[in-house]
């Protein structure tokens, strides 16, 4: 079919994936997820979280807001009781996990490699780094070159590193992530976004400001994809308003190696499937191997 990928140290059997936040172990009543060319996990924090108060999530008329707070078990009971319920699926496993501090982040991580279910680690540095006061670990490459350091001495394993496109370069960050020893990078996480009832001048979201995503941030996720690309020399996930596989193909065509649906998901949650069955029909019909027009956007 031409759709297999190398992702850094993981070879995935097509490039689609599901992102992190967006899928849970209960899509397997719809189809088999080891079709899927890998799984990231909703993120997973030090210690468990309830999550943000509601009203927390707001469909908008070209996409989604969310403002969940990284609800999640925590660690301990992630590995205890979650991690064994991937396992009998026969494609890549990448838990995202995320701290508010370097040395959370790497005691994290030790606990995570001893578990042999698990392939690869996607790093959400969009949190709060509480020992710069508050700043988001991805606003400041020297900050991702510092953590990203810290994590590639401690395992071997696929290390990704997810990047925030709130900030002026989203590129600059990328770099420092790989030249720390990142062997694939995600783009992009959710964007800066809010909603407010013009009848009463109510926010639709408990906190103000939420995180957007869904199909208007296509664009802005491939032209972060195509800076990125022309800047680091390690694998892209792609990510952000992918809905069909001419999308996946747009992806690749800036760069990316393999792409992670999201949002879509929620209303259509056989996609991933009905994307890759897409995207083997498409490059069987041209007769390409998709690996063939990474990068190759005619300008």
């Amino acid at each position: 079919m031409g759709i297999a990928v190398k992702l850094g140290r993981l070879q995935l059997k097509n490039p689609v994936l599901v992102a992190s936040g967006t899928f849970s172990f209960e899509y397997k009543q719809f189809y088999d997820l080891s079709t899927l060319g890998g799984i990231i996990t909703k993120t997973i924090t030090p210690e468990p979280k309830a999550g943000n108060p509601p009203p927390r999530l707001y469909e908008t008329h070209a996409g989604l807001l969310n403002s969940i707070g990284l609800q999640n078990p925590g660690i301990k009971q992630f590995l205890q009781k979650y991690i064994e319920e991937y396992g009998a699926f026969d494609t890549p496993k990448i838990v995202s996990f995320s701290a508010s501090k370097v040395s959370d982040f790497a005691a994290m991580l030790q606990q995570l490699e001893a578990c042999e279910l698990i392939d690869g680690y996607e790093v959400n540095i969009s949190c709060p780094n509480v020992e710069n006061e508050g700043l988001a670990f991805g606003t400041d490459p020297k900050i991702v070159y510092d953590l990203t350091k810290s994590l590639s001495a401690i395992t071997k394993k696929e290390l990704v590193v997810k990047l925030s496109p709130n900030v002026t370069d989203i590129a600059s960050i990328a770099v420092a992530a790989e030249d720390a020893g990142a062997t694939a990078i995600s783009l992009i996480n959710t964007l800066h976004g809010m909603a407010i009832d013009f009848r009463t001048g109510k926010s639709y979201i408990k906190q103000g400001i939420a995180g957007y995503s869904g199909i208007a941030v296509k664009p802005i996720a491939l032209a972060c994809v195509y800076k990125t690309a022309a800047r680091v020399n390690i694998p892209i996930i792609a990510m952000g308003g992918a809905c069909c596989y001419r999308d996946v193909l747009e992806f690749i065509y800036a760069g990316a190696t393999a792409v992670a649906i999201g949002t879509a998901q929620f209303s259509h949650p056989l996609l991933p499937l009905q994307i890759i069955t897409d995207l083997a029909e498409y490059c069987d019909q041209k007769q390409i191997n998709i690996n063939q027009i990474r990068g190759k956007i005619t300008l």
